[in-house]
């Protein structure tokens, strides 16, 4: 991508290197061929970024900078940037009887976690090898359409095919509850109905899977008194988000900002 295409995005007079933008862009999405979206992507999330900071040093915070994990600290920006949204955003807690309501309109969302008795067969590469996925998903494609076919035993396909080590048992991947799997391959399980599988190959960092969910033991309708403080933690959380974006929001009709593109959806 020709970056010399984008203006220079200056924010308050302070302007945002290209570099910067374009390290940025490995933190979004696009439409594949449309790198520009992209880059536009990134160029709001950095132009956010320059007057939280901006608005942080106006206001004479100073960085504390905070234990992430062991070992691995926040950088000043990021301890001021936290400690401006901590100074700025102070969210009530929720009532009981909103906590109560939320709860009421539809008590089966909140049930305890589903267990899966999962089989499959992995045909492995580098998803970012472009060619190497390419040869593995015509490869994982073929097999999908044999073991949906039901002319052929789910268990000898693993067994002759897999690259993973389940082969040896058929592919089974014994019993599974939410977390235990790459998000790719839970996401394909929780649309899947008992017995099937799955009729496209499922792509996640370990390759193509071909998924059969063998058995599925959905979780029970749980109480209100056991998800009240998962519930409340849920809507002050939410609460945080759109006072943060708020805050966002009249930083940035406030500020003078050039080069920045209309945000792309």
């Amino acid at each position: 991508m020709n970056k010399t295409l984008f203006p220079d995005l200056i924010v308050n007079g302070e302007t945002v290197p290209h570099a910067d933008i374009a390290a940025e862009t490995q933190n979004h999405t696009g439409p594949k061929g449309k790198p520009g979206i992209v880059w536009r992507k990134a160029a709001h999330a950095l132009a956010v970024r320059a007057l939280l900071l901006q608005e942080a040093r106006r206001r004479g915070l100073k960085a504390a900078c905070q234990e992430l994990t062991p070992g691995r600290f926040e950088t000043e920006e990021e301890a001021l940037i936290r400690g401006l949204l901590e100074a700025e955003i102070d969210v009530a807690t929720p009532s009981d009887d909103a906590v109560h309501d939320l709860w009421a309109r539809d008590p089966d969302r909140f049930r305890a976690p589903p267990l899966w008795e999962v089989s499959h067969i992995l045909v492995a590469c580098d998803p970012r090898d472009e060619t190497a996925r390419e040869q593995a998903r015509l490869r994982a494609e073929n097999l999908a359409a044999r073991a949906t076919s039901g002319k052929e035993d789910f268990a000898a396909l693993a067994r002759d095919n897999s690259d993973c080590g389940s082969s040896a048992n058929g592919g089974q991947l014994g019993q599974m509850t939410p977390g235990d799997a790459v998000p790719e391959f839970e996401a394909a399980l929780r649309k899947m109905a008992d017995r099937e599988v799955s009729a496209s190959p499922v792509l996640s960092r370990h390759g193509w899977h071909i998924i059969r969910l063998d058995a599925v033991a959905y979780g029970a309708t749980l109480p209100y008194a056991a998800v009240k403080s998962q519930i409340a933690a849920a809507m002050e959380k939410t609460a945080w988000a759109q006072a943060s974006r708020d805050f966002v929001g009249r930083l940035m009709a406030a500020a003078e900002i050039t080069g920045l593109p209309e945000r792309p959806e």
